[in-house]
């Protein structure tokens, strides 16, 4: 019983523990919403390239 409590206590390892088990929590955010993210970059990068061809549409017309 001392042997388990001992263990119980010992906290050298909870450190590196922490961490593996943030990263798992990180990275199944991501894959969750890996999806959605990508269709929201697209439409931002289209959105911001047709603003920029239509600007550059502009400034041709005008020369």
């Amino acid at each position: 019983m001392s042997l388990f409590l001992r263990f119980i206590k010992n906290e050298d390892g909870q450190t590196s523990t922490e961490y593996i088990l943030l990263l798992a929590v990180v990275a199944l955010i991501v894959f969750r919403f890996k999806g959605a993210a990508i269709d929201r970059l697209g439409k931002l990068i289209d959105g911001v390239f047709n603003n920029a061809d239509g600007l550059v549409q502009e400034m041709s017309e005008l020369q």
